[in-house]
């Protein structure tokens, strides 16, 4: 007799064969990615080579009444590098109508901030277009590209003066914890000559003890020169690449149907940390 396979079973056989890699010990491989957006790895405070930092995007936070000057927020601090005068090219980000660059002078860079001047928008945007806060922009600079690349190499000197500073400051500090075993040895030695050497001990025993006073003078330079590189290195540290998208605006921007206002943010964690618990 034979047997005729029906829908059912053609059924069981397919969800079956989906979960045969489940029960011969196949595991799924989730990457262990950050969950604050860095889409770059850690270099250290040094420049990534694949890293294209000519080009970088903001957000118009502010202008003036006319239009002109514009206050951009950037999500790293990498603008820091920017000066006043440097000349930048941008253009809004999703606008079809107009793809070319337009041209602006940077007049002011505060952390995480930078304005710039625009004489003309004609370039990148219609007559008619409200360039309104939250815009994003793409800005193209050479000088951000070549200020990070010096930056970087400076960052590297620094580390190796610091280098230097921390071995000197270490010998010293070897020398100052171990003075009073030094002495008590040094003394030893001498009163084993107490008649012959007794002029010598005394002398060697005041220049000790000028070296330690230079030492401890030349130590707390040493600690203010640390405090100093330390506030350098905190400056030229290159940051990583950030990025968020900001799906409310653009839906926004689209005509799609949203809110007014964007929704809070909800974290994840709290509204599931009562599950966990349970479990």
């Amino acid at each position: 007799m034979k047997y005729v396979f029906c829908q059912k079973d053609l059924i069981f056989l397919t969800v079956f064969s989906l979960f045969i890699p489940t029960f011969v010990g196949s595991s799924t491989i989730e990457p262990n990615l950050p969950h604050e957006g860095v889409i770059s790895p850690n270099r250290d405070g040094f420049k990534d080579n694949l890293q294209d930092y000519e080009k970088f995007y903001v957000r118009i936070t502010d202008k003036d009444d006319r239009g002109n000057v514009l206050k951009l927020k950037v999500e790293n601090n990498n603008s820091k590098f920017l000066r006043v005068g440097d000349l930048i090219y941008f253009k809004i980000n999703n606008y079809t109508k107009k793809e070319q660059y337009c041209r602006g002078t940077v007049r002011s860079v505060e952390d995480f901030y930078f304005s710039v001047y625009v004489a003309s928008f004609s370039l990148c945007k219609e007559r008619d277009f409200y360039l309104k806060r939250g815009t994003t922009l793409k800005i193209w600079s050479k000088d951000m590209g070549k200020r990070v690349i010096e930056a970087s190499e400076y960052r590297k000197q620094l580390i190796m003066k610091k280098d230097g500073f921390l071995g000197q400051l270490n010998d010293i500090n070897n020398f100052l914890y171990t003075y009073e075993e030094q002495k008590v040895k040094l003394a030893a030695e001498y009163d084993e000559r107490v008649n012959q050497i007794l002029e010598q001990k005394a002398s060697a025993l005041e220049s000790m003890l000028q070296k330690k006073h230079e030492s401890i003078i030349l130590q707390n330079e040493l600690r203010r020169q640390l405090v100093q590189t330390d506030e350098d290195l905190k400056h030229y540290r290159i940051e990583r690449q950030e990025l968020f998208l900001d799906r409310w605006n653009m839906d926004h921007d689209q005509g799609k149907p949203v809110t007014h206002r964007p929704s809070p943010w909800k974290d994840r964690e709290k509204e599931t940390s009562w599950l966990k618990m349970d479990m």
